[in-house]
Formats: structure tokens, C-alpha cells, sequence
């Protein structure tokens, strides 16, 4: 079987992002630290047996897997250049998603309004600098 998921490196917040998407989204948790593995020959690096050496949300639709960036790596999280794109059915559920981001200390990028296209559509950067985008496709349920 094939499948699409999405990963995220972040700079050594992996574990409070995933609780965080938990708590917001529901679906079920996996976490791995490198103290939870056996020592690995060969890694150009001694992790930190703390850091998250692997992390996966599996939520109704899809997965999102992560990890803490590797030491000396210091790539940007916050960027235009993706968004996660998180479909539903109902736009009072995905409006009340992207609530909870922003009360959580995200900021809304686009808001959440009825598009040209017909669907409903908006995007919101996490407190950890992901963009999500939601969308909720034109039925006769959302009015549109």
C-alpha cells in the first residue's frame, strides 16, 4: 500500500509540537527519543537521549511525522514555501481547529472565509511556525 505523509524536522520542540497537534487534531501518538533506542554504530553524532529521534500522529485522513533537527542543523520551520493541508467535511469543525492554533499562539495567515473557487479556505501559522491550511470542498451542506 502506498502512502503520502508529511515530516517535519523541528529545533528540538518535535515533542511539544505533536502533544500540541494531539490535543488540537485527536488521532494517535508515537513518540521516540534516542534514549528509548539501542546505541547505533556509525551515527556522526551523539545524540541527545532526550531528542526525538522519530514521531508519528496518525489522524483521521493521514499522518504527520517529525523528528528534532540533528545537532548543528538549523533549518527554518516558518515558511510560505509549504502548509500542511487539512481537509474536512464541516466548516464549523475546521474553523474551531484553526481557532485552537491561533489561541494557542499561532496567527492567522489567511483567514478562513468562503473562496473564489467555491470552497471554504484559510491558513494559520502554529506556535511552532507551521502553516496549516484548511479547506472544506463547496456542498450543498456548507452553503456553497
Amino acid at each position: 500500500m502506498k502512502n503520502l505523509s508529511t515530516y517535519i524536522a523541528y529545533p528540538g520542540t518535535t515533542q511539544e509540537a505533536f502533544e500540541h497537534y494531539r490535543d488540537v487534531f485527536g488521532g494517535e501518538l508515537s513518540i521516540v527519543k534516542y534514549g528509548d533506542m539501542p546505541p547505533m554504530e556509525g551515527m556522526p553524532f551523539e545524540p541527545d537521549p532526550d531528542a526525538v529521534a522519530h514521531a508519528t500522529l496518525t489522524l483521521p485522513g493521514g499522518t504527520i511525522s517529525g523528528s528534532d533537527q540533528m545537532p548543528g542543523e538549523t533549518y527554518a520551520v516558518k515558511d510560505t514555501i509549504y502548509s500542511l493541508l487539512y481537509g474536512f467535511d464541516d466548516v464549523e469543525e475546521a474553523r474551531a481547529c484553526l481557532a485552537t492554533l491561533v489561541e494557542a499562539g499561532g496567527a492567522v495567515n489567511m483567514s478562513f472565509e468562503l473562496a473564489p473557487w467555491g470552497d471554504h479556505y484559510g491558513t494559520v501559522f502554529d506556535k511552532f511556525g507551521v502553516m496549516w491550511a484548511f479547506t472544506v470542498p463547496a456542498t450543498e451542506e456548507t452553503g456553497n
